[in-house]
């Protein structure tokens, strides 16, 4: 579906023709080096990458929800940043999904064959319903994965917001999507081994968008990830230093009012700085669509 032989992501990289002539020092610098790339390609795709989450965040406040969906590498980090969401930001697992051709089998081994398949990727948005207030997001280094694409495909025919996450120019894929990003990171240090720099390119931009909208949707409060349950005893740590950085009262106080919250972060908080009932701190919590500081800067204007 690509011509390989014009993708950058596929040339061959000047600087490490020599590569395994090199002893561990130059081969370990020699990464870095080109790794340091990396941020420079994705700080020129910020119009694009604030194009997405505006558009990501207006849909999901409409009850949309967020897929991602990849192949190989790509599909794996895709997964990975959806599977990161509930434990972060206290968000269910519908919200953000995340989708590899071959399915989970593919998280651990090459499924082979996968990634060719347009129709499994068409058949795979069918199954999941995506409808128009939905937003697909295809990963895919090359930009003409068939099952990447047959995803995408799908989804805008159904109405959904469609996403390219591509690491070179003039894609099949960005020729289907609404909005591209496109951080070209050039030729990998080992050639085609797009697991390397576009591979990093693809989960900083994830981590970018997915935080993002999260910190919209009302799931941080400064930069504390405040919806936040303390299910277990890393979590229950700190969920107690959270509470006692916004508001200053001691661990003792802040172990009270986590359990009286039933380890809720946000609604503990909610409870210290308002002085209401837990009933009540729910309830202009809720009317605020979860966010902590318009409830508090409403109890203000009262």
């Amino acid at each position: 579906m690509t011509n390989k032989n014009n993708l950058t992501t596929e040339e061959i990289n000047p600087l490490s023709v020599d590569i395994d002539q090199w002893d561990t020092a130059e081969i370990v610098a020699r990464i870095n080096e080109q790794d340091k790339i990396v941020a420079e390609a994705v700080s020129k795709e910020m119009e694009p990458i604030i194009n997405a989450v505006d558009s990501i965040y207006y849909r999901m406040k409409k009850g949309g929800k967020l897929y991602y969906i990849g192949a190989g590498t790509s599909g794996r980090l895709g997964v990975l940043d959806a599977s990161e969401c509930p434990p972060t930001f206290s968000c269910s697992p519908e919200m953000v999904q995340g989708y590899i051709a071959g399915g989970d089998t593919a998280l651990r081994y090459a499924v082979e064959g996968a990634e060719d398949d347009e129709d499994a990727g068409s058949e795979l948005i069918r199954e999941k319903n995506v409808g128009s207030n939905d937003i697909v997001v295809g990963i895919t280094a090359s930009g003409g994965a068939p099952f990447v694409v047959g995803a995408v495909k799908q989804a805008k025919e159904l109405g959904a917001l469609t996403i390219a996450l591509v690491n070179n120019n003039s894609s099949v894929i960005s020729e289907i999507c609404d909005i591209t990003i496109a951080p070209i990171v050039g030729p990998e240090v080992i050639s085609g081994s797009t697991r390397m720099k576009a591979g990093t390119s693809q989960k900083m931009v994830l981590n970018i968008i997915s935080t993002t909208v999260m910190i919209k949707m009302g799931k941080v409060y400064g930069n504390l990830m405040v919806d936040l349950k303390a299910n277990n005893k890393k979590l229950h740590q700190r969920s107690i230093r959270m509470i006692q950085t916004a508001t200053n009262i001691s661990k003792q106080q802040a172990e009270n009012y986590l359990e009286e919250a039933g380890g809720h972060v946000k609604l503990a908080i909610m409870m210290i700085k308002s002085g209401l009932s837990k009933k009540q701190a729910e309830q202009l919590l809720n009317q605020k669509d979860g966010h902590l500081r318009e409830a508090l800067r409403n109890l203000k204007k009262e």
